[in-house]
């Protein structure tokens, strides 16, 4: 495998219709970034909804959104 990190992204469920997740940190390994929503989960906002922490791989010098994307 390629050098890869792990994104930890933050959504409420408000964000259904927008794009206005949070980028909370990017880790080394997916340990690193679940041990990041244990010491967030009990936070003021982040309490609110627990189920708003998603972990995202990706690796070093990939290109994202290759397809390109529509504006509404």
């Amino acid at each position: 495998m390629k050098n890869c990190v792990y994104l930890l992204w933050f959504h409420t469920k408000d964000d259904v219709d927008e794009d206005n997740g949070m980028l909370i940190g990017v880790y080394a390994t997916e340990k690193d970034a679940e041990s990041a929503i244990e010491r967030l989960s009990n936070k003021a906002g982040f309490s609110e909804f627990t189920k708003g922490f998603q972990i995202h791989l990706r690796e070093l010098g990939e290109d994202s959104w290759t397809e390109g994307f529509i504006v509404d």
